[in-house]
């Protein structure tokens, strides 16, 4: 599967919560036009870092628990990266990051959209990552 690097630049325009967190990535082209256009699904537990240093894990379905994502509004990405067996990172303009680690039962995040290749990270992880 290919790392998602598409992502840098875009910035966050939307945040969505129930049983799931749903964050929509939007980027433009030097145009103006819109070059990517993505939802990232996360389906199990994740871990949110402000600028200072300071680490929430967070899991979908919890309601206001999940406050600390509406932090991520117009955040751009400055940095993607898949490692392992599916553990996604991104790191935003300001300083926070986002991570989810695959989980060994369930689907834990996926990407889907325009402007990049969807990816799916199952049960179990996905191996065999490319750049």
């Amino acid at each position: 599967m290919k790392v998602p690097v598409e992502l840098v630049g875009a910035q966050i325009t939307r945040t969505a919560f129930d049983h799931q967190v749903r964050i929509t990535f939007t980027g433009h082209g030097p145009d103006g036009r819109v070059r990517l256009d993505g939802e990232l699904v996360i389906e199990t537990a994740l871990s949110l870092t402000d600028a200072g240093g300071g680490q929430v894990v967070l899991s979908p379905g919890t309601g206001t628990r999940l406050a600390p994502l509406l932090g991520l509004f117009a955040r751009t990405v400055t940095e993607v990266e898949v490692t392992g067996s599916g553990t996604l990172r991104i790191r935003f303009d300001d300083g926070a990051g986002l991570g989810v680690e695959p989980d060994p039962d369930h689907e834990s995040w996926s990407l889907t959209g325009s402007g990049f290749g969807p990816v799916l990270v199952g049960p179990g992880g996905e191996d065999g990552w490319q750049h």
